[in-house]
């Protein structure tokens, strides 16, 4: 496995080795041994998730407030633009995200600690993503930054297009007065 840095120390792009030929292909999608080896991190991952989204959705920016949630991501079809977001209030990179395109071409990975906000955009007609998390979902501690907030100023590859958004997804609070973590 290889691990790629990126603007936020934190949040690591992993790209696992693949072994392929004529007949198609084999990746390891997981080792624990080897992602603490290789990223530094003991986690234990407690629930996986599968996620179908079609074209032109956006899921997030989402996080819980309590029982934080780390979350190992890939795509298994299709491609999305993943997005995480720092807010961490006393962290140097507080407010600052990292964008990367996940696909199944590619079969990277996106390592999205604890602390962050997390959200995805579908590129392709449909997505399916699965990912590790390192707590369990706790929708009463669930909460969520409007995707267009002018001060991250993400850029979303939306190609002049408004995204379909979840009635929660359109009515998150701006960073300003989102509850953070500390």
């Amino acid at each position: 496995m290889n691990v790629i840095s990126t603007d936020i120390p934190e949040v690591l792009i992993l790209e696992p080795q693949i072994y392929g030929d004529d007949r198609g292909f084999f990746m390891e999608s997981f080792n624990h041994q080897v992602f603490a080896d290789k990223t530094g991190l003991q986690r234990q991952f407690v629930q996986d998730n599968h996620s179908r989204s079609k074209g032109g959705i956006l899921r997030g920016l989402h996080y819980q407030i309590q029982s934080p949630q780390g979350k190992l991501l890939r795509v298994i079809k299709g491609e999305i633009f993943d997005v995480a977001v720092d807010i961490r209030r006393q962290s140097p990179t507080f407010g600052q995200w990292v964008g990367v395109t996940l696909s199944d071409g590619n079969h990277r990975q996106l390592w999205v600690p604890e602390g962050f906000a997390h959200g995805f955009y579908v590129v392709s007609d449909s997505a399916d993503v699965l990912y590790k998390t390192t707590d369990y979902y706790a929708p009463q501690h669930e909460r969520t930054i409007i995707w267009n907030d002018e001060k991250l100023g993400i850029s979303w590859p939306l190609a002049g297009q408004a995204p379909v958004l979840s009635a929660k997804d359109q009515q998150g609070d701006r960073l300003a007065v989102a509850e953070v973590f500390a």
